[in-house]
């Protein structure tokens, strides 16, 4: 089987075929990309392509990134970074798309043959943050969750937006609010369910949200009924980003993007091929 690409209740997906299924049902892994480079389905399929995994591996298009561009402009997303970065950027891509990931997790399952078992999710930075919103809010059952460089806390997202504009951010009674509902460590005791969790943080990513990721495994391990299921690995050498710029299109895969997609690789095939907890 080759690569599928199209649309999933709206959502554009890249779907890579599992390894050594040929014929019934396989289980399925969903990712959300990065707003850094690999920005889109595509890309982030051919940044972890996660190849030789018995399971599909459905990469969803993040809000307003790929098919769903506006004009293809990468500026357009930013014209919203620079009117709230909060407010009309980050929050409403995290919002949008673990609102819709419901919907296209059905329309996925009538059009491929996967399982009816609870999916492995994957998120990178921003798409971190979406993953985490779907576990918090039970919006479909998880068997395992994998974060890379993850915005654990949208505060130290801003902070990056600070650092990069120059300027300080304008908060608000509203965007305090909503900074405290996507602030996953704080949110930690929203978790009802426990699936096992993978952390993989760059040891050059930023400072601000490698604090953060550590704080997230660190607090995670005190609820979960068995802490050995929360691990955290770092990656040398590795940046925030997993592609170069533009980010666009698929490209040949980076060295430390290589080493994350193994480790990635060996954890999913473990937690996907466990008996049910």
């Amino acid at each position: 089987m080759e690569t599928i690409t199209g649309t999933a209740a709206g959502v554009p997906f890249t779907a890579l075929p599992p390894a050594g299924v040929t014929d019934g049902p396989a289980p399925l892994i969903v990712t959300w990309h990065m707003l850094d480079a690999p920005r889109t389905d595509a890309a982030f399929a051919a940044a972890l392509p996660m190849t030789g995994m018995p399971a599909w591996r459905v990469h969803l298009g993040m809000p307003m990134c790929g098919a769903r561009m506006v004009d293809g402009r990468v500026d357009a997303i930013m014209e919203l970074a620079r009117r709230d970065a909060l407010m009309a950027f980050l929050a409403p891509f995290v919002r949008q798309a673990a609102d819709e990931f419901p919907a296209a997790l059905a329309a996925l399952r009538d059009r491929l043959p996967v399982d009816d078992e609870p999916v492995g999710v994957l998120g990178g930075s921003l798409g971190g943050a979406v993953a985490l919103e779907v576990l918090t809010t039970g919006r479909a059952p998880v068997k395992a969750l994998a974060l890379v460089n993850p915005a654990v806390r949208i505060r130290s997202a801003i902070g990056l937006v600070e650092a990069r504009s120059g300027q300080a951010y304008p908060w608000t009674a509203e965007s305090r609010r909503t900074a405290d509902e996507l602030d996953f460590v704080a949110r930690a005791t929203d978790i009802a369910a426990q699936p096992p969790l993978l952390l993989v943080s760059g040891e050059l990513d930023h400072p601000a949200l490698r604090t953060d990721a550590a704080a997230l495994v660190d607090t995670l391990r005190e609820r979960y009924a068995q802490p050995d299921e929360v691990e955290l690995t770092t990656v040398p050498d590795l940046a925030h980003s997993l592609a170069d710029e533009p980010g666009l299109e698929p490209a040949p895969q980076r060295p430390t993007a290589k080493v994350v997609d193994e480790i990635l690789t060996r954890w999913f095939l473990r937690q996907l091929t466990a008996t049910s907890r």
